[in-house]
């Protein structure tokens, strides 16, 4: 595909829209623009800007076959005061004529209009803030978004369940995550930081020495920072690798010097059944873990083998029945959407098993080819689920969970998910999950610690949002620890906070 712009430099929301209506394509941007396609793909996208409105015309060339379209958009003396407003316009009038012109000559699913990135219920709580009713911001989203009907009453039901919790957390709150990069096996899906286990056996004693020399020192500065912990996560890879001994260990160290009562939420990712036994529960309890996943993402025996995974549907029955036998009364279980070979009537098996074990929280992903995975290594291998397929599933998700009294409470969407669709997680009522809706709405600090953790630094006041990244290979994490936690010291520069005692 030629990509031609003229009076801007919005390439990535292009690209982006690009890759809905023509997956395949790779792009290429030239300096004039094209008159005729010559049988393949062109792109002529157009910006002004006079008398306090920006117009933004594309041209589509597909073939032999051409369409256009324009979008006009009106602004006031503080659009171009406030820059990144003004750019925010300018780019979604350019993305909109883009989408309207593909849209006249090509078929795509696009519940989601012109809305590409992760985090759509963030427009709806800048709404929201700006004191906009419902109607207002259903209209907006038609309007500005070209967001479908069925995905508007989503994304507003879910920002409301969102904003009620939100609520609730003191401002100077941050949450925690801690990655455990091990795995008994990699699933073909999988591009996460995560290492199997029978290969990488000998890391797991010092990544996690690193670990609580990381947690020990970035504990310090949460006390220097005053923060309020209301939520630990601790995932992976799958955490309950590690032995009885190496995960009191670990936990040990996150009660060193924060306030075990002021955690609301302390979760685990026992993402496998094969892993989890009566010890490690027991651990897990006395350290005050109050919510686990225990994630199956298939209850047929068939596709859990072909995806990597070496439990069965009847150790997913056996680990949730253990772990609510030990009491634990806040449960997560994942599945996903659009698995190899699985049919509707299988994603309909796997739903109405799991309900029969009553979890407290459902998080239904849609499949995602992503990059590092060997299902995107391999993609001929494989048989995906077609659009209308993904869709049909995940409509009859929202009337399952309605039935069984769960409601949406957190969404995000991923690059190269099936049918352009979402990623959402459902629960009963008070059992939603803080720290899915910290990560989510980035309206507080989150500390990662851990091989490929990130810490994403909110700065409310500002408007701003800054990261630190650690390494994401084991053993460069192990080797450079001293390095992952100096650069935990970036906390203080970001939010301008003198540091004291031996971080001076």
């Amino acid at each position: 595909m030629k990509l031609y712009l003229k009076n801007h430099h919005y390439q990535y929301a292009i690209q982006n829209m690009a890759h809905i209506f023509y997956p395949e394509e790779s792009v290429a941007f030239v300096d004039h623009s094209v008159t005729q396609s010559n049988g393949d793909i062109a792109v002529n996208s157009v910006l002004k800007d006079e008398e306090h409105q920006v117009e933004a015309f594309t041209e589509v060339y597909d073939g032999k076959v051409k369409a256009s379209a324009s979008v006009a958009r009106k602004y006031d003396a503080k659009h171009i005061k406030d820059t990144h407003q003004y750019h925010r316009l300018c780019r979604e009038a350019v993305t909109l004529s883009f989408y309207r012109a593909a849209k006249k000559i090509r078929k795509a699913n696009t519940p989601w209009g012109i809305l590409t990135g992760i985090r759509p219920t963030k427009i709806v709580h800048e709404l929201m803030a700006d004191g906009k009713s419902d109607r207002e911001i259903i209209d907006i989203l038609t309007n500005r978004y070209a967001v479908s009907d069925e995905k508007k009453q989503l994304v507003l039901q879910v920002a409301h369940h969102e904003r009620n919790i939100l609520r609730q957390l003191h401002p100077n709150s941050a949450g925690l995550y801690i990655g455990i990069p091990f795995c008994p096996t990699r699933c073909i899906y999988c591009s996460f930081v995560s290492n199997a286990v029978y290969r990488a056996q000998q890391y797991i004693q010092p990544y996690l020495d690193a670990l609580i020399k990381e947690i020990r020192y970035t504990q310090k500065i949460i006390g220097h920072m005053g923060w309020h912990i209301p939520c630990v996560y601790i995932g992976g890879g799958t955490p309950t690798v590690l032995t009885p001994l190496q995960l009191e260990k670990l936990l040990d160290a996150v009660y060193t010097q924060l306030d075990r009562q002021g955690i609301k939420e302390f979760t685990v990712e026992a993402g496998r059944p094969d892993t989890i036994d009566t010890e490690r529960l027991k651990v897990l309890k006395k350290y005050n873990v109050t919510r686990l996943s225990i994630n199956p993402q298939t209850m047929n025996r068939p596709t859990l083998k072909k995806i990597g995974r070496l439990h069965t549907p009847e150790d997913i029955v056996r680990s949730f029945a253990l772990a609510r036998d030990l009491g634990f009364n806040n449960i997560n279980m994942d599945v996903i959407v659009g698995l190899p070979n699985e049919t509707v009537d299988m994603y309909k098996h796997t739903l109405a098993e799991i309900q029969k074990l009553d979890p407290e929280n459902i998080t239904v992903h849609t499949m995602s080819i992503k990059r590092g995975s060997r299902l995107n290594e391999k993609k001929g291998a494989y048989v995906l689920s077609q659009t209308h397929t993904v869709r049909e599933m995940l409509s009859y998700t929202q009337q399952f969970m309605r039935q069984n009294c769960k409601s949406p409470y957190y969404l995000y969407r991923q690059k190269n998910m099936l049918g352009n669709l979402e990623n959402v997680g459902y629960c009963k009522p008070g059992q939603e999950s803080i720290y899915n809706i910290q990560i989510m709405e980035e309206q507080h600090t989150i500390v990662g610690m851990g091989c490929g953790a990130v810490t994403k630094m909110v700065d409310t006041r500002k408007n701003h949002i800054d990261r630190i990244f650690n390494v994401k290979e084991v053993s460069d994490y192990i080797g450079r620890i001293d390095e992952m936690i100096q650069r935990k010291d970036k906390i203080y520069d970001y939010f301008g906070v003198k540091r004291r005692g031996e971080h001076e």
